[in-house]
């Protein structure tokens, strides 16, 4: 129903949490996924439930802040399927520190795997998807419109994300690629459970809850759709 029987995927931050949800969501629709990440043990079990329910998965160890690794994945990819069609810039993370405590190094590193690696994945697979037409999906979050005490640096950088997108679709549009950005809430995943461990479950989405939203914006009721962040809330 979504159409992407034979499409081609690359999901960062593929590994675990969300990134794991997306990637056995498109498989699980036909897509052939690759994944990257750094951890070869948890890349490794999402290759390893994807293709135990039938799916084909390329698992790359990749860190999608580096120029190499970048390219390196995307060549890989399209070297083993043919072609890339989406792209799923997931991989994120989230030091918790006041900015007293938030030390330079700590910084540096939260805006090469939020900024640089988006920037980077984003700008790798555009001559691909120039040839042939694709969607990007950029993960976002919603501390990018409602940053809270310890998260101002990890919400810039995710305004960042919303801003890029916006304006890379508008590049996008004459070469039939389509740009979005989702923005979820408190999603129940390592990221948030770790800093957070009591976080309330009624306030916290599922990893699927945002699998499912990035399904449907890949299918063809997101046609003429593109450039929003679009929020994802519990209910």
């Amino acid at each position: 129903m979504t159409g992407l029987r034979g499409k081609v995927a690359i999901v960062t931050g593929g590994g675990r949490g969300i990134g794991r949800a997306i990637a056995r969501r498109l498989a699980a629709a036909g897509a052939n996924v690759a994944i990257a990440a750094r951890k070869d043990s948890e890349l490794n079990e999402t290759r390893r439930m994807i293709e135990q329910a039938g799916g084909r998965c390329l698992a790359l160890s990749a860190d999608v802040a580096v120029d190499a690794d970048v390219a390196r994945m995307v060549e890989t990819t399209r070297s083993a399927f043919g072609r890339i069609d989406i792209l799923i810039n997931n991989a994120g993370v989230a030091p918790n520190a006041p900015i007293e405590m938030l030390d330079p190094p700590v910084f540096d590193a939260m805006i090469a795997t939020n900024v640089r690696a988006v920037y980077l994945c984003c700008r790798a697979v555009w001559p691909v998807m120039s040839e042939t037409g694709g969607t990007i999906i950029n993960l976002s979050s919603l501390a990018a419109v409602d940053p809270f005490p310890g998260f101002a640096a990890y919400g810039g950088a995710k305004a960042f994300v919303s801003t890029f997108s916006r304006g890379l679709a508008q590049e996008g549009r004459e070469r039939n690629i389509r740009v979005f950005c989702v923005a979820p809430g408190a999603v129940d995943t390592l990221m948030l459970r770790e800093p957070f461990p009591e976080f309330p479950d009624e306030q916290t989405l599922q990893p699927d809850d945002v699998a499912a939203f990035v399904e449907l914006l890949l299918g063809p009721a997101a046609r003429h759709v593109d450039g929003q962040m679009i929020e994802i809330r519990k209910r």
